[in-house]
């Protein structure tokens, strides 16, 4: 009993190669052994599933993702995907337009150049075909969120601006203020275009007795920088004076958010020398506003331009 419980268990393919020997064909004393046929036995179907990670699809994505890594292993470029060269990216200079780039050629990079130099430069490197505005720009070492580092003021260039100013004018004598050159005058004349939300004047003046009515087109003319203010001299009772100081050119100033001072000083039209008194009567005016809470560097950098011209930079040793 315990010989018959210990038979070994035969495999299909052993069970027929014993078939096959016991069918041999003997012939005399030679044995001829019947061609022996050897069935495997079918491979195991993989079980695929209508979804999930067992699905036909999940499979197929898994063996690229393995052949993929394989390839990277290897070193062997995927097929079909040629390599993309990237385009190098061009710089400032090279976005510009051609009129510009030639304007910027005469000017060299990371040099300085003395005050007279850079006015020069200025004029010559202008591209656009009008007259444009000569621009100057200060960067201050000034907070402005402290008050007494904002710094604010107006001035009357000696040579001008360059602009025709329109000028309308607040007062009760109409008659005075358009003999001494307001183009806009007289309450009910103001008050109409305004109502209207008519605004073709460059600069408002206005007597302290009637600036009381300019609230209700205060939200009007704050934005556009017209509403009269005391600091730059547009509300006074001496309305010949202010007429006359606008039109030879009176220009306020006032740094920005980040301490930067920005503001046209002439026309490329001007002479050297005009621009050059014009420079440096700002300069002179924002050196005598200098805070003292201000410690160090009071004045950082200097840079002329034109309206679309290259940035020219001073020398601050030559503006003293």
């Amino acid at each position: 009993m315990a010989e018959a419980k210990k038979t070994k268990k035969t495999t299909k393919a052993e069970a027929a190669i014993a078939d096959a020997e016991n069918a041999a064909v003997i012939a005399g004393d030679t044995i001829i052994e019947a061609p022996i046929e050897v069935t495997e036995a079918p491979a195991e179907e993989k079980v695929v599933a209508k979804a999930g990670k067992r699905s036909a699809k999940a499979i197929e994505e898994v063996e690229e993702k393995q052949a993929k890594e394989e390839r990277k292993a290897t070193g062997e470029a995927a097929e079909g995907k040629p390599k993309q060269t990237a385009k190098p990216t061009r710089s400032r200079l090279e976005r510009r337009g051609k009129k510009f780039r030639k304007s910027a050629e005469l000017l060299e990079i990371g040099k300085l150049y003395t005050l007279d130099e850079a006015v020069a430069l200025a004029q010559k490197t202008n591209p656009a075909k009008f007259d444009a505005t000569v621009e100057l720009h200060i960067n201050l070492g000034v907070d402005p969120r402290h008050a007494d580092q904002n710094i604010r003021d107006n001035l009357v260039l000696p040579a001008g601006t360059g602009k025709t100013v329109r000028i309308a004018v607040l007062s009760d004598d109409a008659a005075a203020a358009k003999a001494a050159g307001a183009d806009l005058a007289g309450e009910d004349e103001l008050f109409k275009a305004l109502d209207k939300g008519v605004m073709d004047f460059d600069i408002l003046i206005s007597t302290p007795q009637l600036m009381a009515k300019l609230g209700k087109y205060a939200r009007a003319l704050g934005p556009r920088g017209l509403m009269p203010n005391p600091k730059s001299g547009t509300v006074t009772n001496d309305i010949a004076k202010a007429i006359a100081e606008a039109k030879a050119g009176r220009v306020e100033y006032r740094v920005d958010s980040t301490g930067i001072l920005h503001m046209g000083i002439g026309k490329v039209s001007f002479t050297t020398a005009q621009l050059l008194e014009n420079v440096s009567a700002v300069l002179a005016s924002v050196k005598s506003n200098k805070p003292s809470s201000v410690k160090g560097n009071y004045i950082k950098t200097v840079y002329l331009t034109t309206s679309m011209g290259p940035v020219v930079a001073v020398d601050l040793a030559s503006i003293g």
